[in-house]
């Protein structure tokens, strides 16, 4: 069929510029236009100020919900500069508020990535009415306007700054989300457990639309992942043994490093979560099958050895050793690889070697050490499948 008779040339092309790319099909861009799409565009904008707190460069960061539909995102940092400057990492923050720039943000294993497709504020910036930006640096407030991703003011000096720090507040446009509202709880989730998986990040969330008055949520853990399966345990029965087990390691041959926690409990529910840099993994992968392999060969040799299996008893395998396991995997990665483009499952094969290698090690030294609670786990163990 040739172009003369279907009618096309390049006449038909339609090109669309910044930002009614974004505008014109904003599903692409956040996934959805409901609840679920508005909680994206908190962490859009949230994803460099996070940052910076998890690099050392800000102390806190601050999302408060506001009585007018809007959402303001904060941090104590140095500011982030409009225009990139010397010293400063990435672009600066006019560019990243009015160019998208798809994929992941250049940095280290230590980078929590918020942003769908690595767009930031940009996008946030695009499907709201209005965003206001203030940058307080060098003892200068600036301030800078824009109205659906166009800017209406350049930055511009509003006078001496208090402290210093970056704030972006934005308004979601309603033409666009209709009634839809950001779920206080939703965001209390995610960022509880962000906190979990990056020890000492200071994380604060505000709602100040409750007539009652606002409600404040604070995440903080100095625990780490371990405060995270403490967390889990809380509605998983009575602890089997006391200790949380857990340890922390770096493994060149992942080009790598490994935080896990694990205990198990008197329900026999299995809740294994795994992370990848900070991001959650729901169809598991490398990681999860290494924390898996590494339990049931560390139980079964103890087993074995003291005389609780015999010599003759089928291994304990994975789907044993899990029943009433409550574990937390997480690793950060220099390169990451996933299986899928939703990142839901990982995919480094080195990392199951390594994850599995030090879970054995680890827990094998744990049970060595604890004879009592070692005993009580794989009694356990053993119970439930002489029930099963």
């Amino acid at each position: 069929m040739s172009d003369e008779t279907i009618g096309y040339d390049a006449t038909h092309i339609q090109v669309l510029e910044w930002p009614e790319a974004v505008r014109r099909r904003p599903g692409m861009y956040i996934g959805s236009m409901g609840e679920r799409g508005l909680h994206q565009l908190v962490f859009e904008v949230a994803d460099r100020l996070v940052n910076e707190a998890v690099s050392g460069r800000a102390g806190r960061v601050g999302v408060t919900l506001l009585a007018d539909g809007g959402v303001r995102v904060t941090d104590d940092g140095p500011g982030l500069p409009f225009a990139a400057a010397a010293g400063t990492e990435g672009p600066g923050l006019e560019a990243l508020l009015t160019e998208l720039s798809f994929g992941a943000r250049p940095g280290d294993r230590r980078a929590v990535t918020l942003t769908r497709f690595g767009l930031g504020p940009a996008v946030a910036n695009a499907l709201s009415s209005r965003l206001t930006a203030e940058v307080r640096r060098a003892g200068v407030r600036w301030i800078s306007e824009y109205a659906r991703g166009v800017a209406v003011t350049p930055p511009t000096a509003a006078g001496p700054a208090t402290g210093s720090g970056t704030t972006l507040t934005f308004w979601p446009d309603a033409t666009l989300f209709g009634t839809a509202e950001c779920s206080f709880a939703v965001l209390a989730g995610y960022f509880r457990e962000l906190a979990f998986l990056n020890r000492g990040l200071d994380l604060s969330l505000t709602d100040e639309r409750p007539a009652e008055g606002p409600q404040t949520a604070r995440f903080r853990f100095l625990g780490g992942v371990r405060d995270f399966v403490v967390s889990l345990t809380a509605r998983a029965g009575t602890p089997v043994h006391t200790d949380v087990i857990g340890f922390e390691r770096e493994d060149p041959r992942m080009a790598g490093t490994m935080e896990v926690a694990l205990r198990w409990c008197g329900s026999p529910e299995e809740r294994i979560r795994g992370f990848a840099n900070s991001a959650a993994t729901p169809c598991g992968g490398t990681h999860e099958a290494g924390l898996r392999e590494g339990v049931a060969a560390a139980l079964d040799a103890y087993a074995r050895g003291h005389g609780l299996l015999t010599a003759k008893a089928p291994d304990l395998d994975t789907e044993r050793v899990a029943e009433g396991l409550t574990a937390v995997v997480s690793v950060k990665l220099d390169h990451p690889e996933f299986v899928g483009a939703t990142h839901g499952e990982l995919g480094n094969a080195a990392v199951r070697a390594c994850v599995g290698e030090a879970v054995g090690e680890h827990l094998g030294a744990w049970l060595e050490a604890n004879p009592e609670q070692a005993t009580a786990v794989v009694g356990r163990i053993l119970g439930a499948d002489a029930l099963g």
